[in-house]
């Protein structure tokens, strides 16, 4: 069984962990190495809670999230610790001993709060939502040693592992937290996938994005056109068969997201970067490739080069709309989440009236199948709806959205985009927007990135991985490790409580546990881990 709180069952390709030594004494929460910074932390001078082999797990009667989030705990703690944990129900005061989960009629935490407190006796973790329940357990493990990220049995350790006292009140800033995985131009496996989710549930990001289709390959399975995904889906960068999702395995990868509160938005974009799609259905296109761009391409017509740009749907045709209109209703079949991503990002070769219309008519589309459109913020060029989102990231044309009333997205390539190279020296990655290290990443604030953007008006942040040099999962954990907790703290934290200096401590003791998780990681000089 995949364990939902911790890294999923899959074999990694990174590095064995090293077994855990007996686990510490724990810190007080004052001198917590939290990541993202909370809300709210009192310290108390009580003594530490210690997780033994009498600990209970206790949800409420009656079942429901709260009892589902007590099984991710147990599952989760058994491995590492050996105890049996058991989880049972009950109402009212908290048994001794126990860690306890209770779900409030309060709204004063909102969607995703927690009310954690932690005493010698006892350990109760109070929200109004699941989420918030969820977003809590996180709080929970990493109040606990490095050793709790162990996942076999010979690393456990004899000593209680230890929570310190006090009480934690928490909740998140901004309520899109994403991040972004491009397997278009790489594929990833469906494993992979899931393990790119634990690492986003851990640091409280509530968003996956599926960049599910580009010129050098399509990954989802569309009934109406299969060959988009036999012919489509075979190729990717550079060599290597490609591969695709699926409708079974995208289910499973949603429902993975779902247990872990975060909610899965699919990208395919149009009307360029569609060479896959044109390769498997050359009628869809109507633009010649350049002499240059043809130097990737294969007799198919399938791409495996990293240029942008150059390719798109013919926008004057009604057959065009109509593979528009079966992708996008299947794709919104498959997607319970509210949200379709259209792209709609770098296109050169069709002229502003005509790349207008077609995000128009796609709009159109979008809502017809009950999704609220999201498109890179190029779409602010094209009439958007009220509902539209735009996905900032080089924030020129996002200004365009925000004037007709759209909400923003901020990806802005010299601080969120996780494909940049951290510096001159780093082998992956690229560098257009500029090095990327930890500390560019960490420093800047959502509320006034834009200039005169109001805060109201930005939904949130999102971390974007292109794939173009990433070929595994290893390589995409070095580039995202440790960006992503910095800009999870960025969305989740409030700007009072964010601190370099005190990020740079706190972000440094996580290195243990990702060794501990087989995480491969940056060892950033700006850092002492």
């Amino acid at each position: 069984a995949l364990v939902a709180c911790g890294p999923s069952s899959a074999p990694r390709t990174a590095p064995t962990p090293t077994p855990t030594p007996a686990a510490p004494a724990a810190v007080t929460l004052g001198e917590h190495r939290l990541v993202p910074m909370p809300r709210s932390v009192a310290a108390s001078d009580a003594a530490p809670f210690a997780l033994g082999a009498s600990t209970s797990i206790v949800v409420p009667t009656g079942g429901g999230d709260a009892a589902r989030i007590g099984a991710m705990i147990g599952a989760m703690l058994r491995p590492p610790t050996g105890f049996p944990l058991p989880v049972s129900t009950a109402d009212g005061a908290v048994p001794r001993g126990a860690i306890a989960l209770r779900l409030s009629g309060s709204t004063t935490l909102g969607e995703e709060g927690y009310d954690l407190i932690v005493t010698p006796d006892s350990v109760r973790l109070v929200a109004a939502r699941a989420a918030g329940l969820f977003r809590g357990v996180q709080t929970l493990r990493q109040l606990l040693p490095a050793g709790i990220e162990a996942d076999q049995s010979d690393q456990r350790t004899t000593n209680a592992w230890t929570m310190a006292s006090g009480r934690i009140v928490d909740g998140p800033r901004f309520a899109w937290r994403g991040g972004m995985l491009d397997v278009a131009r790489h594929f990833f496996t469906v494993d992979e996938v899931k393990q790119y989710v634990d690492l986003l549930a851990l640091y409280k990001l509530n968003v996956l994005h599926l960049h599910l289709s580009d010129d050098q390959g399509w990954r989802i399975q569309i009934d109406s056109w299969p060959k988009l995904t036999t012919i489509g889906g075979s190729t990717q960068v550079g060599s290597g068969a490609g591969g695709y999702y699926s409708k079974a395995d995208y289910a499973d990868i949603v429902r993975y997201a779902s247990d872990r509160f975060i909610t899965v938005v699919p990208e395919i974009d149009m009307p360029g970067h569609i060479n896959a799609a044109i390769a498997a259905y050359p009628e869809l296109g109507c633009s010649k490739p350049t002499t240059v761009v043809r130097r990737d391409m294969r007799a198919s017509g399938t791409y495996t080069g990293i240029r942008v740009g150059w390719s798109t749907l013919c926008h004057d045709k009604e057959s065009t709309y109509r593979f528009v209109d079966d992708v996008i209703r299947e794709m919104a079949q498959m997607t319970p989440g509210p949200y379709f991503h259209v792209g709609g990002d770098e296109v050169e070769v069709l002229t502003h009236e005509q790349y207008a219309t077609f995000i128009g008519r796609v709009q159109a589309i979008v809502t017809k199948y009950g999704k609220t459109m999201i498109g890179w913020e190029d779409i602010g060029k094209a009439k958007l709806a009220p509902s539209a989102i735009a996905h900032e990231w080089r924030a020129d044309t996002a200004l365009l959205a925000y004037r007709q009333g759209a909400k923003l997205i901020l990806s802005p390539g010299p601080k969120a985009y996780l494909d940049m190279k951290y510096t001159p020296a780093t082998e992956l990655g690229l560098r257009w927007a500029g090095y990327v290290e930890l500390r560019t990443a960490y420093e800047w604030d959502p509320a006034t990135y834009l200039r005169g953007v109001e805060e109201r008006s930005v939904l949130g942040v999102e971390a974007p991985l292109w794939s173009e040099t990433v070929k595994n999962l290893t390589a995409a954990e070095y580039l995202i490790m440790p960006r992503l907790p910095a800009i999870a703290e960025v969305g989740w934290s409030d700007t009072a409580m964010r601190d370099w200096a005190s990020f740079r401590l706190r972000i440094a003791a996580h290195a243990s546990r990702w060794r501990m998780m087989g995480v491969n990681f940056y060892p950033s000089p700006q850092v002492d881990w």
